[in-house]
This record gives structure tokens, C-alpha cells and sequence, in this order.
């Protein structure tokens, strides 16, 4: 057994542990490092089956990026994950046979791409090229319009969830600036003529009887 061998079933033992914990740990920022653990071992793994650009994206977009959000939204929020676990047991049969056939599923669809012995067979001008290049071109060729498709999706993806979380506050003050480029010279100063008011003077205090001021 070589090395490489070795470090796959390495880096697949630490995924499947980092995995599960990501859905048992009780502290939500826990699960989330947890999380980022399992991406990073991930992104080993495809390293090591010589997908250079899947574990560098993987790398820099979840990890660096998304998962970093979320984090700090997390932290920043402060949940109560106590009243999300409400009923965990309960329903825990139910999504244990539900994942189970999403992965039955999943298996039948997928299991026909693991034959290697039907994979094509690189040319030594495509070795040369490298795994980023061929996959660069084979997404803006062969399937572009999916990938327009998709990139649509998110854009619709994106806009319906800022849609939806976006709340007006009552308290906020906000100018409209189509008013403000609407305003004319003659708008921004107004000169008004008041008449000049003096302040009355205090009344005097009086003295009290007995002498007494």
C-alpha cells in the first residue's frame, strides 16, 4: 500500500468524523469549525485525485469566504439552539428514512460514473494542458448554455432571498435622492423676515412678612 492510498483513507476517516460531528455538536460554532474541517479534508482528498482546481475553489470559496459569513453571523446572533433541537428525537426516524433514500437514489444515478475502465482516455497534448485548462474548456464549450442556466438561477436565487429578508424600519430617516436632484436654486435658501422679540424680565421676588426676604 503506498502512501497516497494511505492518505485517502486518512483524510476519508477524518471526513466521515468532522461530518458527523457537524450535525451532533451542541454549539453552533462548533458544528460550523467542524464544518470547515470537512471541507478542508475535502479539498485534500481531491488533491490527492489530482483535481487541483475543485480543492483550490473548494478552498477559497467555502472556506475562505462563505464559511467565514457564516460564522460570524453566528456569532454575531447569537442563537438559541436550544429551542431549534425541540423535537429532535422525534422526528429523527422520519429523516433517517427520508436521507436514506436520498442516498439510494443518488447511488443508482451516480454509480454509473465510477467505472473507470469506460473513462476516456487523455491525449499527451491534454496531459500537457493541465486539469484547469481542460476543465475551463469543457464548461464554456460543451456546457455553457447549463452553466448560463445556472448562473441565472443564483442571480434569481440571490434577489428573492434579499426580497424577502428585507424589512423597512419604522424609526429609520432616509432621504430619497430623486427628491434631492429634483430641488432648485431657489429651494435651497429660503431668507425669512421675523420680528425681533425681547425676553420679558423676571419679576422681582417680593419680601415675606417679619422681614423675612
Amino acid at each position: 500500500m503506498d502512501i497516497t492510498t494511505i492518505l485517502f483513507y486518512v483524510f476519508s476517516g477524518i471526513l466521515l468524523v468532522s461530518s458527523f460531528r457537524v450535525i451532533t455538536a451542541r454549539s453552533t460554532v462548533h458544528a460550523a469549525l467542524f464544518l470547515i474541517l470537512s471541507f478542508f479534508t475535502a479539498s485534500c482528498i481531491w488533491m490527492l485525485l489530482k483535481a487541483e482546481f475543485l480543492a483550490i475553489a473548494l478552498v477559497l470559496v467555502y472556506i475562505g469566504a462563505v464559511m467565514v459569513l457564516f460564522l460570524f453571523v453566528v456569532m454575531m446572533l447569537d442563537l438559541n439552539t436550544d429551542s431549534m433541537r425541540e423535537g429532535f428525537w422525534k422526528h429523527l426516524p422520519l429523516a433517517a428514512i427520508v436521507g436514506a433514500l436520498i442516498a439510494f437514489e443518488m447511488g443508482i444515478v451516480l454509480m454509473g460514473g465510477f467505472k473507470l475502465a469506460d473513462a476516456p482516455v487523455a491525449t499527451p497534448e491534454q496531459l500537457q494542458m493541465g486539469n484547469t485548462k481542460l476543465l475551463g474548456i469543457e464548461i464554456y464549450t460543451a456546457y455553457l448554455y447549463p452553466l448560463q442556466i445556472a448562473a441565472v438561477l443564483l442571480l434569481v436565487a440571490i434577489i428573492a432571498a434579499i426580497a424577502l429578508t428585507l424589512r423597512r424600519r419604522k424609526d429609520s430617516r432616509a432621504m430619497d435622492p430623486s427628491e434631492q436632484v429634483k430641488v432648485t436654486k431657489a429651494e435651497r435658501l429660503k431668507i425669512v423676515k421675523m420680528a425681533p422679540t425681547v425676553a420679558a424680565p423676571a419679576a422681582e421676588a417680593t419680601p415675606k412678612e417679619g422681614g423675612q426676604a
